[in-house]
């Protein structure tokens, strides 16, 4: 595969110094240019780059990331220098493709997903809507990263429209009903992508995170809080959660995130040894909430109790194996503050205190509302760096997407 031969065209793509997606990002995903077929990018400015050609490698012409992530980390780190140093020069003419011009897709094929509870902000939220008169945390919140396994195969790039979920919902007469949900629900989140996996009976020691993960994706899990309520106990999530989990179309390498890396808060008492890390992995990221168009909460992630390596390391301390794809999300992220709350369940007050959205007041979503949840972190230099964007538009309950015609 010879694109780069005597003769072939170059270019500079113009990016200005304090864009999100500069040299220091370079975030990746899948992407179609007109016409063509899907195949592995790189995000530079407001252009992707054709991996498959800028590096000359046809491992990157595959519509997924997996075969490099399973590669692990030291072929990590070497495309992401050999990139890296080509964005500093001049780039294959053919692998520069303008971000309006091309369709984003999941950028990896998608093993196992695991949902956690990480943010003892949220967690303390919701236990004082759900119990007001005892402790809101339960005894084990603080021993353990709380979580359960989703489910993998509706988890969907972002831009893809959301229907309204149905379910059993609870009713004053202790008979429940059936329909659509009525209290539909956000999740501000971020999701960790398992890069190099681990074998079946040997845990992810807590600092060997790196080893495995190749990097991070903003996340939204959907949730129908009524659905959910009746639903829950005792074995937890199910038809409230895994109708639709949507996820950022580009996933930004751990080496992107150096800058941001800060101590974690306070953990007391201290974890058991399997969850005590020499460096802990504590992440300085903004995330921004904009509901129909109105920005209603700037959730920080710096304060999540439980780190992803935390997460990792129990999720495997038991012997379950990771494979290359493999999602796992931090749980809502919420601060303290009413600007802070990365659900709406929070933002309203389990909906007793409505918000003012474009003159009206709202408590969850309607069919047609649309949620964007931005992102960025440090970057070198007294930059920011950009993660993305997931996003999402509500559609009724029992709409049946277009099928696409079969050719006669």
């Amino acid at each position: 595969m010879d694109v780069v031969g005597p003769g072939a065209a170059v270019t500079r793509p113009e990016v200005a110094p304090d864009s999100p997606f500069g040299a220091d990002n370079l975030p990746y995903g899948v992407f179609a240019p007109r016409g063509g077929t899907a195949r592995c990018g790189a995000r530079y400015g407001d252009y992707v780059l054709d991996l498959a050609v800028a590096l000359d490698d046809p491992m990157f012409a595959a519509p997924t990331l997996n075969p490099f992530l399973a590669q692990g980390p030291t072929r990590w780190r070497e495309v992401r220098e050999r990139l890296r140093a080509l964005v500093d020069g001049e780039i294959p003419a053919a692998a520069v493709h303008a971000l309006s011009d091309v369709l984003l897709g999941l950028p990896i094929r998608i093993g196992d997903y695991v949902d956690f509870y990480a943010s003892i902000d949220h967690a303390t939220n919701l236990g004082r809507l759900f119990r007001p008169d005892a402790e809101p945390l339960l005894p084990n919140w603080r021993h353990l990263p709380v979580g359960y396994h989703g489910r993998s195969g509706t988890v969907v790039v972002s831009g893809t429209e959301i229907i309204r979920p149905q379910g059993q919902r609870a009713t004053p007469s202790g008979t429940p009903e059936f329909g659509p949900s009525r209290r539909l629900d956000i999740e501000a989140e971020l999701g960790f992508v398992v890069g190099a996996g681990s074998t079946l009976g040997v845990p992810i020691g807590v600092d060997d995170f790196a080893e495995h993960v190749f990097g991070v994706a903003l996340v939204n899990d959907w949730s129908a809080r009524d659905i959910q309520a009746w639903e829950y106990q005792p074995l937890g999530p199910f038809l409230g959660k895994s109708f639709a989990t949507s996820m950022s179309a580009w996933i930004t390498p751990l080496d992107a995130l150096d800058a941001a890396r800060v101590p974690l808060p306070e953990q007391s008492p201290p974890p058991l040894p399997y969850l005590t890390a020499a460096e802990p992995w504590g992440l300085d990221i903004d995330l921004r909430v904009d509901w129909d168009g109105v920005t209603v909460a700037h959730p920080p992630y710096r304060r999540m109790y439980w780190s992803p390596a935390q997460m990792l390391a129990h999720l495997t301390v038991n012997g379950a194996a990771t494979r290359t794809g493999d999602l796992f999300a931090s749980g809502t992220i919420s601060g303290p503050g009413r600007d802070q709350l990365g659900s709406f369940i929070e933002l309203t007050r389990g909906g007793t205190e409505p918000v003012d959205l474009n003159g009206a007041p709202r408590t969850f979503l309607e069919d047609g509302d649309e949620v964007v949840i931005t992102a960025t972190a440090p970057g070198t230099g007294g930059t920011r760096i950009g993660l993305g964007e997931v996003r999402g538009r509500i559609l009724p309950a029992g709409w049946i997407p277009p099928q696409p015609q079969s050719e006669t």
